[in-house]
């Protein structure tokens, strides 16, 4: 019998508010599939030259550093990106934590329409955004958004009690729910560049860290979504034959 073949690797983000439970989930899906994970460049936020902590000021004083640590976290996101897909030997799948478009369509939205960012700052985000997206980024092939209520995004923000989100209010919370649905559910706030993008939408209410039987039914999900998005790669091994 002959074997089917595909030399696309996927890249999958994954989505979800502030205590959404990402890191937990990346661990589970490390642990549980083996894949290649790209994390947040969060070290880079809180330790910039002298070792001053962007993120750490940002929740302090939003109004004063929104513009500054959303273009920040836009820049070395990229940079992580590119740097560790340029090196990866993962051979059919690697997953991102966030993206360029949940600062843009939630979070950094978020900062302009709370006032926190001016008109001014807002257009110039969009504008070099738009810039450094078409350019030097890679189109995602699917998103996993986990799906999460706000009041219990707060509830474990603090329990895991990290310093830079003592500020965190739960009102914060849920208006970038309300950005994250937007953008991956209503599909109301996207741009046409991904708005093809297939998002599979996952109950991260339950908790799931250490409840199985919940992991085996999200595991089954995200393993199901894969097939499906590489099935649209797999190229016949009798075609490639035939164009030899």
């Amino acid at each position: 019998m002959q074997q089917n073949f595909t030399s696309k690797k996927l890249l999958i983000v994954v989505e979800g508010n502030i205590g959404a439970g990402k890191s937990t989930f990346l661990r589970i899906l490390k642990e549980r599939l083996n894949l290649d994970i790209i994390y947040e460049p969060t070290d880079k936020w809180q330790n910039i030259g002298d070792g001053g902590n962007l993120l750490d000021l940002f929740y302090k004083d939003i109004k004063r550093w929104a513009y500054t640590f959303q273009s920040f976290a836009f820049i070395t996101r990229v940079e992580a990106i590119n740097e560790r897909l340029k090196n990866s030997k993962a051979k059919y799948v690697q997953i991102l934590e966030r993206s360029v478009y949940s600062d843009r369509f939630c979070f950094a939205k978020n900062c302009y329409e709370a006032g926190l960012m001016s008109s001014l700052e807002w257009q110039i985000y969009k504008d070099w955004f738009k810039w450094l997206v078409e350019g030097y980024t890679e189109k995602p092939d699917g998103f996993i958004y986990l799906k999460t209520d706000p009041k219990t995004c707060y509830s474990r923000m603090l329990k895991r009690d990290r310093d830079e989100e003592k500020s965190v209010p739960l009102s914060y919370l849920e208006l970038l729910h309300k950005k994250h649905e937007d953008w991956l559910i209503n599909k109301s706030e996207v741009i046409d560049y991904i708005k093809d993008v297939p998002v599979l939408s996952l109950d991260c209410d339950t908790e799931f860290e250490n409840n199985i039987e919940h992991q085996n039914l999200l595991i089954s999900q995200i393993d199901m979504f894969i097939k499906e998005l590489r099935s649209k790669y797999i190229v016949p091994a009798k075609q490639i034959s035939a164009q030899l």
